[in-house]
């Protein structure tokens, strides 16, 4: 299982064709306490870039990204009763969806986990 992540501060774990999404511990940060998460249907066709997912906290509200082309396959529910898991696991148990990887091809536009990190460190 490879992770991947994204300018966006999604975190992108692949396994065959079917990628994991998700927030990162910078952006859960970067939040505070998150109060209510909206998240995209099963079945729905998501474009790389295409807002995917709501996220609201405390301070503000934030949209989440879909990282790929590709069908959502499923949805986390858990977060719409418990949010906070979101701030608890944002790169584990609080994963958003599950959508299948479309064109493999994008993954190179994301970066690895050194990269992501260099990355949040100039921010």
């Amino acid at each position: 299982m490879t992770t991947y992540y994204s300018k966006d501060h999604e975190w992108i774990s692949v396994e065959g064709d079917v990628a994991t999404v998700g927030i990162t511990n910078y952006a859960q940060e970067q939040l505070g306490d998150v109060v209510y998460v909206e998240l995209p249907e099963t079945g729905k066709e998501l474009a790389q870039g295409d807002e995917a997912a709501v996220v609201e906290s405390v301070k503000a509200a934030s949209e989440v990204y879909a990282p790929l082309d590709g069908e959502v396959v499923e949805a986390n529910e858990a977060l719409a009763d418990e949010p906070a898991k979101v701030n608890e696991d944002p790169e584990g148990a609080a994963w958003f969806m599950k959508q299948k990887v479309a064109n493999p091809g994008q993954l190179s536009d994301l970066m690895d986990e050194a990269a992501y990190k260099a990355y949040v460190e100039t921010l």
